[in-house]
């Protein structure tokens, strides 16, 4: 019959006490990690093409390459003055469109055109340029404004820009849209599109050092979340979150 000692009983308790301690550590940290939010602050990637555009359909191909890397988030703005064509862009919004015009005016560009990638609100360029994606991201972001989401609302704090910032909320579907185009110039294609922007609303502008804007529920629980600090006009994004 197998005997137990007073010290090997209270060795026992100790082993027992070490091994729950570590477990609760684990799982703590496991806690601490879930809450805490991510430390990798994307660089935005605005992709501005229509289905009405010959040249578009490979410019949503190649930045695919690119979604999916923990440093760059990737939204695709669908802009609908291409209809006139034969074909009225299925995910095309006014308001894509106009947000683009306010590239135009930033970067005194001669005409709207697409496809146009627009990095950070501080550089653009024609189509999918991957070394200039690969240069752009290489580098670190530096943002001057936090954000915080929490039951329904975002706090934003920080130092505001002169004249003030503007508060974007971005809802876009991260699946993968394919359309077939039935008419115009991209007649009898199938077109793939991926993180297509679905909703884009002004919370209101941002004076700093701190405030709180009400987030409104989304219309399909499968789209992601996003609000975006931007000097007005179409100027640097400063501040980024995604929930």
């Amino acid at each position: 019959m197998q005997t137990w000692s007073k010290n090997s009983t209270m060795l026992s308790f100790h082993r027992l006490a070490c091994v729950a301690g570590a477990f609760l550590l684990l799982i703590g940290g496991f806690d601490r990690a879930a809450a805490r939010p991510s430390a990798v602050v994307p660089h935005v990637l605005e992709l501005f093409t229509a289905q009405g555009c010959t040249g578009c359909a490979e410019a949503d191909q190649a930045i695919k390459g690119v979604i999916g890397r923990p440093n760059v988030l990737v939204l695709a703005f669908p802009v609908d003055y291409w209809d006139y064509l034969g074909w009225k862009d299925t995910f095309a919004r006014p308001e894509f469109t106009q947000r683009q015009a306010a590239y135009k005016s930033r970067f005194k560009l001669r005409e709207t055109y697409s496809p146009q990638l627009v990095i950070d609100g501080r550089s653009e360029g024609a189509g999918v340029d991957m070394a200039r994606i690969d240069s752009a991201s290489a580098a670190a972001v530096r943002r001057t404004v936090k954000l915080r989401a929490s039951r329904g609302r975002v706090r934003v704090s920080g130092r505001a820009p002169q004249g003030g910032a503007d508060i974007w909320l971005v809802r876009y579907d991260p699946q993968d849209q394919p359309v077939q185009v039935k008419s115009g110039e991209n007649r009898g294609k199938t077109l793939s599109q991926q993180n297509i922007v679905r909703s884009l609303v002004k919370l209101g502008r941002w004076h700093g050092p701190g405030a709180t804007y009400d987030l409104p529920a989304a219309s399909d629980a499968a789209l992601k979340t996003v609000v975006l600090v931007q000097a007005p006009r179409g100027g640097a994004i400063l501040g980024v979150a995604q929930f």
